[in-house]
């Protein structure tokens, strides 16, 4: 009986049977693209990112994460003296 089951639920067996398989497309980061003439902020940090007062340096960042009912987008933002 379990072969039976197993049979009947591999992928290969529903194509014989012609049943449409469709497969997930594989989903493909695209990164920024920094070829381009437009103009970009100057790095005032400089990768020193010790502070000696709140206020005085944030940092961000954003992404996005799939989830069964769409794209989730996260964003953080912190206070580089909050440690």
């Amino acid at each position: 009986m379990l072969d039976l089951i197993r049979r009947k639920l591999h992928p290969t067996s529903a194509i014989r049977r012609g049943a449409l398989v469709q497969q997930k497309k594989r989903f493909r980061v695209a990164t920024t693209d920094s070829r381009h003439a437009l103009p970009v902020a100057e790095n005032l940090l400089g990768q020193d990112f010790a502070v000696e007062r709140p206020d005085e340096a944030w940092t961000a960042d954003i992404t996005y994460v799939a989830t069964d009912e769409g794209w989730l987008y996260v964003a953080a933002i912190k206070d580089l003296f909050a440690g």
